[in-house]
Parts: structure tokens; sequence; C-alpha cells
């Protein structure tokens, strides 16, 4: 009876964490402002971006699949005022959806 209550409570806090709500800039070593969502019912993960700097930044979404590998966008350079959004799927046969969407700078 414990064991099953057990992981009850550790499946309803994996389920809390991974429905984090957006993420958006501020984020200590992040120069560009990007807000994050996921679409498709859960299949994929977006990262909409703006570089608000006075250089050209490239970044890519990160999205974690749950089962299956996480997925990331391609490469995007993003010059000083432009935005754009870059995506990933979870849609593969052991996805469980996206659990989170961030995005990654380089």
């Amino acid at each position: 009876m414990f064991r099953k209550a057990a992981v009850a409570a550790l499946v309803g806090m994996a389920l809390t964490l991974s429905f984090a709500g957006p993420s958006s800039a501020g984020v200590q070593g992040k120069e560009l402002t990007c807000h994050t969502y996921v679409g498709g019912g859960g299949s994929y993960g977006v990262a909409d971006c703006r570089n608000n700097t006075n250089r050209a930044i490239a970044f890519r979404v990160k999205v974690v699949c749950g089962w299956m590998a996480d997925q990331t966008g391609d490469w995007i350079t993003l010059n000083p005022g432009d935005h754009v959004t870059s995506s990933a799927r979870c849609d593969g046969p052991l996805s469980t959806g996206v659990g989170s969407v961030d995005w990654e700078e380089g």
C-alpha cells in the first residue's frame, strides 16, 4: 500500500513539474527576449524570440519529449531587431508529449 502511494506521489510531482508555465528573458546568460509555449495538443514546443541587442545572435529551441529523445530546432541567426520562432516536434512512437520548452543561444 505504501509503495503505491509513493509511486502516485512521484508521478504527480513529475506531472506538475512538466507543465511549468512559459519562460521569458531574464534567465542569466541569455540575451534574447523569448517566450516559449507548447502547441499542437502537446506535440511540439516553440520559442518565439526577439533580438533587442546590437549584434547578431544564433539560437534554437530545445524541447524535452518525455520517453523519446529530446529534440532541438535548427540554428537560426537573429540580427538586431529581428523576431522569429523556432520549433521542434515530439511525435515519435514513445513520445509522451512536450515536457518543457527552452532555448539555447550560441
